[in-house]
């Protein structure tokens, strides 16, 4: 996708043809909904507000207790399901189709407000999902073609999306000087992103602040810091905008949010993987770095370089502090690196040097969707696929589904993390969650019982306690898992599922053998 001249016909044919294949490839996996990673706890929440819409209790546990997953995204999505009786699924398939709209015109207005080039949109586009590194990486908030394809019914990136028409706006309003009306409208769009995906909201919050500062301190002809005149006509707006999403942050009734900045204790272990093989990860990212550089020689104050300085820095402090947890905000010096190596390939330096590096981007992203093109099964057998990406194929997991003729709505269910953080998707509880679950205040004492049910030396009437304190009907084990010796008569054999994993029925007042 070399990009020769700026306004060649050709590049920007080829540009949205890409971003075109790109979005098809995401449609049809929202068809399939692949099940990997958080899932279930997404489809949970969504359950649990299906059957209360105002008190659900925990989404994972049999708990009366608040949680941040209870956000107006998530909310919303289940009066949709309480309305209309669509199953969990599919309300989600829906969610994962707006998120992904959300996400595309949020990167093509943004893009748009850094350049008026045609293959700008597209090409950056394409940069977000395939500028990464040799080594597959997914996570949620993280764009990469395949980490995008297992969340992309995620809240994060319905909040991802929002965040770029976020800085789209921004950037209008700075530009503009725009009246109290667009920006108490940003204070609330902030707000509702915090509240959606806590993680995405520091990203978004960070960009705010770079295009903020590049805005605030340009320099005058004689070296002073003045304001440009947009945003001086605008001030004091800024600040309401910012007093309002503070104010809805914190009468958001189902969760504290404030109450969250205290409890990252329990993040740090499950991030620390944040920080682990950089430069498998994140190697064709440099080109995106040498692309902002180009750009800081150009403007010092660029809302871009800012943007990655912020970001960068954060993350690096996480690392130097043991905050693993900070490394959620890799995103905030990704994406400007990865939108200015799109920009620069359209609209940096002149003749063959351009040309130059947008053949070096065009091999880069050529090398990524190499990476990542294992994700072709999650909508093609594997039998439909070129040997070579058929060698790259992950067959995606089913689910839990092989339960659900035997555990109804509201059972408890004794199992081990992995089928803890499924399992609640299809309405039954889990004893202890199978994630971090900040306001559930016996979280200690669920995961302590879960450890001695399993555990080898437990004496069975202390299995059989565990079972009848918090009224398990149900248990899910693979052999070699731990628990009663096969044949106790306290759990009955009901069915078995996928990689030799057993459903048991608990019958605690089963006689002592």
């Amino acid at each position: 996708m070399v990009i020769r001249g700026a306004r060649s016909g050709s590049a920007v044919a080829a540009a949205r043809l890409g971003a075109a294949v790109v979005v098809a490839f995401l449609i049809a996996v929202i068809v399939r909904l692949p099940w990997r990673g958080d899932l279930g706890i997404h489809a949970a929440t969504v359950e649990r507000l299906r059957h209360d819409l105002l008190h659900p209790g925990d989404p994972l546990v049999d708990a009366d207790a608040a949680s941040p997953y209870y956000s107006p995204w998530t909310v919303f999505l289940g009066a949709v399901a309480r309305l209309t009786g669509a199953g969990t699924f599919g309300v989600l398939r829906g969610a994962a189709l707006v998120g992904l709209a959300a996400l595309v015109t949020g990167v093509w207005r943004f893009t748009r407000t850094l350049s008026d080039h045609r293959a700008a949109p597209p090409l950056a586009l394409l940069a977000l999902l395939l500028l990464w590194g040799p080594a597959l990486f997914s996570w949620s908030g993280f764009l990469g073609l395949d980490s995008l394809a297992l969340t992309v019914a995620y809240p994060s990136t319905f909040a991802l999306g929002l965040a770029f028409h976020l800085w789209a706006w921004l950037r209008g309003s700075l530009r503009d000087g725009a009246g109290w009306g667009r920006w108490l409208g940003l204070g609330g769009l902030w707000a509702v992103i915090l509240l959606v995906h806590q993680f995405t909201g520091v990203v978004a919050s960070l960009g705010i602040v770079a295009l903020g500062a590049s805005a605030v301190v340009p320099r005058s002809a004689a070296g002073r810091l003045r304001i440009r005149r947009g945003w001086s006509r605008s001030s004091p707006r800024p600040f309401g905008a910012l007093l309002l999403g503070l104010v809805l942050l914190a009468v958001w009734p189902y969760y504290s949010f404030f109450a969250l900045l205290g409890a990252g204790g329990g993040l740090e272990d499950i991030h620390r993987a944040l920080y682990r093989d950089l430069p498998g990860r994140y190697a064709f990212v440099l080109l995106g770095v040498a692309a902002l550089a180009l750009r800081f020689r150009r403007d010092r104050r660029d809302p871009l370089v800012l943007f990655f300085v912020l970001g960068a820095a954060v993350v690096a402090a996480g690392l130097c502090t043991g905050h693993y947890s900070w490394g959620r905000a890799l995103p905030a010096a990704l994406v400007p690196a990865q939108l200015a190596a799109a920009l620069e390939a359209v609209e940096g330096g002149f003749g063959r040097a351009r040309a130059a590096f947008a053949a070096l981007l065009a091999l880069a992203l050529a090398a990524g969707a190499w990476t990542q093109a294992g994700a072709l099964g999650y909508v093609l057998p594997r039998s439909a696929l070129p040997p070579p990406v058929a060698a790259k194929y992950r067959e995606p997991w089913p689910g839990y589904r092989w339960i659900t003729p035997w555990v109804r709505y509201g059972d408890v269910v004794m199992a081990k993390t992995f089928p803890a953080r499924q399992i609640p998707a299809y309405g039954a509880y889990t004893v202890a969650p199978g994630y971090p679950d900040f306001f559930l205040p016996d979280e200690a004492a669920r995961e302590a019982a879960v450890r001695r049910y399993f555990a080898p030396g437990t004496p069975r009437a202390a299995r059989l306690e565990v079972l009848r304190r918090y009224g398990v009907r149900w248990v899910v084990a693979r052999p070699g898992d731990g628990g009663p010796r096969p044949g106790d008569p306290a759990l009955r054999e009901v069915a078995r599922g996928l990689r030799g994993q057993v459903l048991y029925e608990a019958r605690v007042s089963a006689p002592r053998s």
